[in-house]
This record gives C-alpha cells, sequence and structure tokens, in this order.
C-alpha cells in the first residue's frame, strides 16, 4: 500500500515536473515568435523615410530608389515556395536560426559602404532570411498552438508591426540628429536581429521543432494547391495587400513631403499610421478566428483603404493624418487577414505552410512590381495621379479576390471543399 502510494507520488512529481517543462519550453517558444515577428519589418521600414538621402547620396533614379524596397519581394517571391521544404529538411528551428543569421549578415552589407553594389546585396540577402521567417512562422503556430491561432498570430504581428513603425520613425533622427548616417540609420537593426538569434538558440534543444517538419514531409498525400482556385484567391488578396502596403511605405514619405510636410515630420506621420496598425493586428485575428466567414472584414478592410487613398489624393495637408490612419488601420486588417487565412483555409501545419509559401511568393511577385513602378510614373508624369489611380484599382482587384478567399471553406487536394 505505501509502495502504491509512493509510486503515484512519484508520478505526480513527474507529471507536474513535465507540465512545467512543456509550459517552460512554450513561454520560451512564444518569446523566440515575439522577437522573429520584430525582425520581419524594421529592416524594410526602416528604408522608406530615407529614400531621399540614399537617392541623393547614391545618385539613384526614382525606379532605383524604388528598387531598395523592391528587392526584399522579389526574394520573398524567389525562396518563399522552397521554405517549407527547407524546414522538412532540416528542421523548422534550424531553418529559422539559419535565417536569422543570415539576416544579421544582410543588414551588416547593406550598411557596410557607400557604394549601391553592397547596398542592394544586403538588401537581397535580408530579404531571404525574411521570406523563410514569413513563411514558416504562421505553420508553425498552427502547429503548436492549434487552439490559440487568432491570439498568437495577434501577437507576432503586434511585434511585427510595432518595430516596423519605430524604425520610420527613428531613422532620419538616428541618421541626421543623432549623426549615424543613412548606414548607422538602417545597421543598427543587426543588433536586434542579433539578439534574435541568442534567444532562439534554446530552441535548437526542442525535438518537437527539429522532427515536425520530418513527419509531416511523410504524410500521405501533397497537397495541389497551384491548381486551387482558393489558393489563388487568397494569393491574390496577399499580393495585393503586400503592394498597397510596400507601395505606401516607400513613396507615402515623398508624397507627404511635396504637400508641404518637413521629412522629419513626414518619417513621424508614417510611424504613427504604423503604430495604428498595432491594435487590429492583435484583434481582427482573434474575431477572424471565431468567425466562420471574414467576407464583411474584407469589406471594411476596402472602406478604410478606399477612403485613405481618395483622401491623400484630393485632400490637403489639414487631414492628411486622417486619411494616414485610414490607411494604416487598413494594412492592419488587411495584413492580418492574409495571415489568418494561411490556417483557417488548411487542415493541418503542412498545408499551411504550402499555402503560405504559394500566397508570399506569388503575392510578393505581384508586390514587388508596386514601388519601382511608382516611381517610375512618377519619374515620366512628373505628379502622383497615376500613380495613385493605380493604387485605387488595386484596392477594387484586394476586394474582389478577399471575397472569395473569406468564404467558409478549406483547400482540399487540388479543389475545394466546404467546412
Amino acid at each position: 500500500m505505501q509502495s502504491q502510494t509512493q509510486l503515484n507520488q512519484s508520478t505526480h512529481t513527474n507529471h507536474s515536473a513535465i507540465t512545467r517543462s512543456i509550459s517552460s519550453g512554450s513561454w520560451m517558444l512564444i518569446i523566440g515568435i515575439i522577437l522573429i515577428g520584430a525582425n520581419l519589418r524594421a529592416p524594410l521600414t526602416s528604408v522608406g523615410p530615407l529614400v531621399q538621402t540614399l537617392r541623393d547620396e547614391l545618385h539613384l533614379s526614382n525606379t532605383f530608389a524604388g528598387m531598395i524596397t523592391t528587392m526584399p519581394l522579389i526574394a520573398f517571391a524567389l525562396l518563399s515556395p522552397f521554405a517549407a521544404r527547407i524546414a522538412r529538411k532540416f528542421g523548422m528551428a534550424t531553418t529559422l536560426l539559419a535565417a536569422l543569421l543570415v539576416l544579421v549578415v544582410g543588414i551588416g552589407v547593406r550598411s557596410s559602404s557607400d557604394y549601391a553594389i553592397t547596398l542592394f546585396i544586403g538588401t537581397i540577402l535580408l530579404g531571404l532570411a525574411i521570406a523563410i521567417c514569413n513563411v514558416l512562422l504562421p505553420s508553425l503556430i498552427k502547429q503548436n498552438f492549434s487552439r490559440q491561432t487568432g491570439l498568437m498570430t495577434g501577437i507576432y504581428s503586434v511585434s511585427m508591426n510595432l518595430f516596423g513603425a519605430i524604425a520610420s520613425g527613428v531613422s532620419v533622427p538616428f541618421a541626421k540628429s543623432l549623426g549615424f548616417g543613412w548606414k548607422g540609420a538602417l545597421g543598427i537593426w543587426a543588433i536586434l536581429a542579433f539578439v534574435c538569434v541568442l534567444l532562439w538558440l534554446p530552441q535548437m534543444r526542442s525535438k518537437d521543432l527539429q522532427a515536425t517538419a520530418a513527419v509531416n514531409a511523410n504524410q500521405e498525400h501533397q497537397v495541389s494547391l497551384w491548381k486551387s482556385p482558393l489558393a489563388w484567391k487568397v494569393t491574390l488578396f496577399m499580393g495585393m495587400q503586400s503592394m498597397m502596403f510596400y507601395v505606401i511605405l516607400t513613396w507615402f514619405p515623398s508624397i507627404i513631403v511635396e504637400k508641404g510636410i518637413e521629412a522629419s515630420s513626414a518619417g513621424y506621420m508614417m510611424s504613427i499610421m504604423q503604430m495604428l496598425m498595432l491594435p487590429f493586428t492583435f484583434i481582427v485575428p482573434i474575431i477572424a478566428g471565431k468567425m466562420k466567414d471574414q467576407r464583411m472584414l474584407v469589406v471594411l478592410t476596402f472602406v478604410l483603404f478606399s477612403a485613405g487613398l481618395l483622401g491623400v489624393w484630393f485632400g490637403g495637408s489639414a487631414l492628411l493624418m486622417v486619411w494616414m490612419a485610414s490607411l494604416g488601420i487598413g494594412c492592419g486588417f488587411a495584413f492580418s487577414l492574409v495571415m489568418m487565412f494561411f490556417s483557417l483555409r488548411t487542415r493541418s501545419m503542412h498545408e499551411a505552410a504550402e499555402l503560405s509559401g504559394m500566397a508570399q511568393s506569388a503575392g510578393y511577385l505581384m508586390a514587388a512590381v508596386g514601388p519601382p513602378l511608382f516611381g517610375f510614373l512618377h519619374d515620366v508624369t512628373h505628379n502622383w495621379t497615376i500613380p495613385l489611380l493605380i493604387l485605387v484599382a488595386a484596392s477594387i482587384v484586394f476586394l474582389i479576390a478577399g471575397l472569395g478567399a473569406g468564404r467558409n471553406c478549406y483547400i482540399g487536394k487540388g479543389k475545394v471543399e466546404t467546412r
């Protein structure tokens, strides 16, 4: 009897220890996800307010200046389809660690000299690194936090957009007021990436993160997403929201300056715009996760985009912050919805990773056209009317694709299956 009691106590003690270990591991994973999210926007958003400085000091045309933002998008498009396969081969934790190391190197190379070539090489490297993280995080969340997908998507989205907003706001002060120059203002984000590397290292001991991909690789059936109409609607939705966001990020500081606002104030305005995204990138995934059909949220996002674009187009400087706020909230809605679609429209972690890879590949390829086209049209027409008209058209395509992507259904093996 005593032996049985001791056995029960021992079992209870072991169970408690395992529970504490799982809890501790989960918290470390959550911290790791938050820190990775913090590195997915800041290296990119820090460029927008400094585009004019880069253009002048490196003697770039508007078209080539737009390429600074476009090159990461091209990197996203090229590598995203292979991210899930790389993770299946080497393990999730190892793949993410390697991506973070490349990110540190890319940021360093980008700020290493006064030559445009190193700027572009570093930009490509950090784009490849961010592409891996972009694709794998939604599937990582679906695998480890299946019952809290909306909450965890909201948490890492807030981290991503918070640091993106901070980067936009501090770039000009770092470069000019603190005397760092554009190289220091862009290079300082390597510190954040390096801290993320150090705090991600404990995940290398996680057998689940290293074995997850291998388990999914042995699935009996592979999903043919490229033949799925629903997958293409999610992809088009991703592409249009990305194109609008990166065009706004790259060129709206210049548009604001042309409306009589100082460059530093334009940077702060962009920062505030992104700050306004934060509560919505947290709340919208939770709301979307509880809804069977997300089409109402898509329509609301379209209204926000349209109001912001038309306000900037036709309005003066007095209400400029109102229109930028509308755009910021719209961007928060759009990004949150597409991240949730990767989970809501799929049945497994493997499908989520494949859909994420497809949507981010083709979607970012569409988005990559935006900033240089915007700059080229401005160079040709010497005004922003035609470029802004292109964005209005993109918002309409965004609405049509979103109404399809927001339907209550799953992506099956090359077909759409209703829930």
